[in-house]
């Protein structure tokens, strides 16, 4: 038996790459929505900063309690570790 037409390997060929290119379409319009998505949360924390100054204050002391938490979080670790190598 012959191979395949030319014309139809062409043709695959052409499908496959017209699948791929949409497919890699779809995954950078996905991107864009995120970074979209991104952008407009910024720019809503933007205005809401600058009509609430308190906020800003709130947001700081926020912080230095998740950062204090996280400290103490990490030394309690390191003594909880230490102490289970001790007693192996």
């Amino acid at each position: 038996m012959a191979d395949s037409d030319p014309g139809e390997r062409t043709y695959d060929n052409m499908l496959k790459i017209l699948s791929d290119l949409n497919k890699d379409l779809e995954k950078i319009l996905e991107e864009m929505e995120k970074i979209s998505v991104q952008a407009t949360w910024m720019a809503y924390d933007m205005v809401v900063i600058r009509t609430n100054p308190t906020l800003v204050e709130s947001m700081r002391r926020l912080e230095d309690a998740f950062l204090n938490c996280k400290e103490e979080m990490e030394k309690n670790w390191q003594e909880m570790l230490s102490e289970t190598k001790g007693t192996q």
